[in-house]
């Protein structure tokens, strides 16, 4: 493999843990860098472009070239402002045809807001909510479902892949005692999961009349949902309204653009005076368009479809290398663009210190690497060859 020589010739580098802050149950490390290099007895900071961050996040990643172009063209007169713009009514009509149904789309500018803001929409406060134990709004979203419902319970659900199983489900929903106990109102699942795995269209449309069995609402985190997509080579629909699901996160962030979430509403009635909670919130952009022109950029000839394959591909040829080059085993099926390995705390150590930067997921010793729209075979290289350096 390529730069494989370079890369076990690279210099090594001393290392200071500054601090480190639990998010959920996956601890993440941030560290400052002391460099020692070689023959040198400069000893200053590590410059900026010898971190590399290209896998410890799909958020890492730059704008792609097509939001950009689409964001720098909005950029170029005066326009309606808080989303009576061209841009902003252009993506709602793109986004109907793309689900091929008439849905209410509304813009946030971010994933917590757009979880958050979609749940507190459909439950009261002595409502629940059904999700995994590993679900991000549950792990990492600083209490906002509760914050924004004013109360309704998280209840959660334990498997080893990240999905929601329906036993464990009806379980939950069985503890509660009627009126002592809260009111089961939505099953929340993430497509794709926490984990990198992708409800099949046969889980979701499960997991939709399970729901409607108990007369239970179904809300989706799509943070990663272009990903899923170009897993499973499905049309939008048949795993969303089609398949029971009420409203979807659907996130652009970790595709390709700079900021913004579109929270849809597949059934209009349960989007009634939503407008005035975003705005309640905050999340009502005066510059609407400048979140909206980006995804313009993403849905225009299928972009955010594009990237998201891409991103897919790059997962599985990363996971493909570290097998085969670096004797590594993905710990997780790698269905979209997240590949979790098993590390020592040495392994780790010396990898920040070449300059890696990834996150620890599970304890003890899972940790995630994640790919995006622009990651690189060369990128890929240069990371497993780190792996086979320190062998």
């Amino acid at each position: 493999m390529k730069l494989l020589n370079a890369i076990r010739g690279a210099s090594r580098e001393g290392i200071c843990l500054a601090d480190s802050e639990a998010q959920g149950s996956a601890v993440r490390q941030s560290l400052v860098l002391i460099v020692s290099w070689q023959n040198s007895r400069n000893r200053g900071p590590m410059r900026a472009d010898t971190i590399r961050h290209q896998f410890a996040s799909d958020n890492t990643a730059a704008i792609c070239p097509e939001a950009w172009k689409a964001l720098e063209q909005a950029n170029a007169h005066y326009a309606p402002s808080y989303g009576d713009d061209e841009w902003t009514t252009a993506v709602c009509e793109r986004i109907r045809q793309l689900f091929d149904v008439d849905c209410d789309v509304y813009f946030v500018f971010t994933g917590t807001a757009a979880n958050a803001l979609g749940l507190a929409q459909l439950c009261q406060p002595f409502h629940g909510v059904i999700c995994h134990e590993r679900a991000h709004i549950q792990t990492d979203e600083g209490g906002a479902t509760e914050f924004y419902t004013r109360g309704a319970k998280l209840f959660l659900t334990k498997t080893n892949d990240g999905k929601i199983d329906p036993g464990e489900t009806e379980k939950l929903i069985a503890q509660q005692v009627e009126l002592h106990g809260h009111m089961m109102r939505t099953i929340s699942i993430a497509q794709a999961t926490e984990f990198g795995t992708v409800y099949t269209l046969d889980e979701v449309d499960a997991i939709g009349a399970f729901a409607r069995a108990h007369r239970m609402l179904l809300h989706m985190d799509g943070a990663r949902f272009a990903n899923a997509i170009a897993s499973l080579g499905c049309a939008p629909k048949t795993i969303t309204w089609k398949a029971g699901v009420d409203v979807l996160s659907f996130g652009g962030t970790k595709n390709g653009v700079a900021v913004g979430e579109l929270v849809i509403f597949f059934d209009k009635k349960a989007s009634r005076d939503f407008q005035y909670r975003v705005k309640q919130a905050g999340h009502v952009g005066s510059k609407m368009r400048f979140l909206a022109a980006p995804w313009l950029g993403l849905l225009n000839g299928d972009v955010w479809l594009r990237n998201a394959r891409h991103a897919n591909e790059a997962a599985r040829e990363l996971a493909q290398h570290l097998r085969n080059d670096a004797g590594i085993e993905n710990v997780f099926p790698v269905e979209s663009n997240a590949v979790f390995v098993q590390f020592d705390d040495e392994r780790v150590r010396r990898l920040h210190a070449r300059g890696w930067r990834f996150y620890k997921f599970v304890e003890p010793d899972i940790y995630r690497l994640m790919c995006s729209w622009s990651t690189t075979d060369e990128e890929i290289s240069m990371l497993v060859g780190a792996f086979v350096a320190i062998k």
